[in-house]
């Protein structure tokens, strides 16, 4: 699916769901800018946008088909026989969790960004796009006014939507925090070890990823202008602190597993304690049982008309000198 807008400097809509042949011409009006954004499109659409409209570096354009794990952002300047215009090739991710699957979903988004141009490339349906685009329609912030300021909104949007992931992460560590403390099992174990996964893959993604957005706080890029680059800062800083956030949960988690440990060592003591408690307690039993069954003749004890009894009798009580042994050490 192909959605296109063309804007005002003033940030009103001009005309939308442009035919492909009017691109170049509004794309050529420095009073308008063109923004194109690809949702799961054909190959053969893409590279006619791509490649037939914007003329963009064959690199970014299979950088861009292609899905790529890690972000990254390049500047793009043309040569003597280059057709496009300056821009920025960005290759960042959006994330989503889902308690159920208890797995960080992530979604590649590509940004083509020139001086009067916006051309936004993903496979699947995010909500930072369906966001910013209700905002640049509804004119009421004039978000449209130029392309740099509607990439802002995107990646702010697309940080945003980072938090809601996080509070169920945040949940599922509480869960787990709870099972452990009450009913720990070896199936909580595997959950622990699955959430840490999950959590060293959101940490993954947010490294690079806030390398990239550093570069726009930087105000490295001269298509950015200076005075929004505080407000790619302001997206930044929320970057870092999920980055932070993300560490604190890893940290959780570390703690969850040593009290898991813990608490499982302790019940191995106390199953230890116990069989160590029945073999002493029952130690006489075996001794005296052992004794009396060598059955040697020599023996006067065997030849006693009360034998049994007094075998009985040393075992009762040697049984019960132990036990109130152990009672007075408060062992029992």
């Amino acid at each position: 699916m192909i959605r296109s807008f063309a804007f005002t400097n003033q940030g009103r809509l001009h005309t939308q769901d442009i035919d492909l042949f009017l691109m170049p011409t509004l794309l050529a009006d420095t009073n308008l800018f063109l923004w194109v954004d690809l949702e799961a499109a054909s190959p053969v659409e893409t590279r006619q946008i791509l490649e037939g409209v914007f003329h963009f570096h064959p690199l970014s354009v299979e950088d861009c088909i292609h899905e790529s794990q890690s972000p990254k952002v390049e500047s793009y300047e043309p040569k003597e026989d280059d057709k496009f215009s300056p821009y920025l090739f960005m290759v960042i991710h959006a994330v989503d969790y889902n308690r159920k699957d208890g797995l960080f979903a992530t979604s590649e988004l590509d940004f083509f960004l020139g001086k009067n141009f916006l051309v936004t490339y993903h496979s699947v349906p995010l909500r930072s796009i369906t966001h910013t685009e209700e905002l640049c329609l509804k004119s009421t912030v004039h978000v449209a006014r130029a392309p740099d300021k509607v990439a802002h909104a995107l990646l702010d949007s697309l940080v945003e939507n980072y938090k809601p992931a996080l509070e169920e992460l945040s949940l599922e560590i509480a869960a787990l925090e709870d099972e452990v403390l009450t009913a720990a099992t070896p199936a909580t174990l595997q959950k622990i070890q699955r959430v840490k996964k999950e959590v060293l893959h959101l940490r993954q993604i947010i490294g690079p990823q806030r390398e990239v957005f550093l570069r726009f706080a930087r105000g490295e890029f001269k298509l950015i202008r200076p005075h929004l680059v505080p407000y790619y800062r302001n997206v930044y800083d929320g970057l870092f602190h999920i980055g932070e956030l993300a560490q604190t949960y890893m940290d959780s988690l570390s703690g969850i597993l040593q009290i898991y440990l813990n608490m499982a060592a302790m019940q191995q003591g106390e199953v230890v304690k116990i069989l160590t408690l029945f073999t002493v307690v029952t130690t006489p039993l075996m001794i005296v049982g052992t004794w009396y069954g060598m059955n040697f003749e020599s023996m006067p004890e065997l030849k006693w008309k009360h034998g049994y009894l007094y075998a009985f009798g040393l075992t009762a009580v040697s049984t019960a000198v132990t036990v109130s042994y152990f009672k007075r050490k408060k062992w029992l």
